[in-house]
């Protein structure tokens, strides 16, 4: 079984700013594989299927970002996913709009859904993959990863969202991630 969870927040408020990037990339997985987000599992909106004989599981936390990791603690526990077959999706301010970063491990960064990700499982090893929305030009930064995307800017966004989606497809087919 592979777990994928997109990191945002829920509320149509919070539905195209920078912060959704992981629920809008599980999103365009779901809409993909012809998946809906029809159940409630685990403190979050689950879209669950088959790829050939690869179970998948698509989950969108409703914990609000900051306390993601409790909803995936829970899909660990319940279903026994070894963390080699999770995948966690995010932004990342540290990168630039639109690209996108693979770690197999490491830490939370700067970045607090991740952080309460390491935090509740105990430990970095898990795999993740980042989406650049890039740095604010001035303003607070929690203002910025909360507010609505421009239309421009979001087009730039969709390159980074596709790539990660191409990527986790990739892992699908080959039963690893490719660099």
């Amino acid at each position: 079984m592979l777990l994928v969870v997109g990191l945002g927040n829920y509320g149509k408020e919070y539905e195209h700013t920078p912060h959704n990037m992981g629920f809008l990339a599980v999103d365009e997985l779901a809409n993909r594989l012809n998946l809906e987000f029809t159940k409630n599992k685990c403190k979050a909106l689950v879209a669950e299927g088959f790829v050939g004989d690869e179970k998948i599981m698509l989950a969108k936390p409703q914990t609000y970002m900051n306390l993601s990791g409790t909803s995936l603690r829970e899909f660990i526990t319940k279903f026994k996913i070894p963390l080699e077959n999770i995948v966690v999706i995010s932004d990342d301010i540290d990168l630039p709009a639109g690209t996108i970063r693979y770690k197999a491990h490491g830490s939370g960064g700067t970045h607090n859904g991740l952080k309460n990700c390491v935090q509740e499982l105990g430990t970095e090893n898990f795999p993740r993959i980042r989406i650049g929305v890039g740095k604010p030009e001035f303003g607070d930064l929690a203002d910025y990863v909360l507010a609505p995307i421009s239309g421009e800017k979001m087009k730039i966004l969709e390159q980074g969202i596709k790539q990660a989606v191409d990527k986790i497809q990739n892992y699908i087919s080959k039963g690893k991630f490719i660099d």
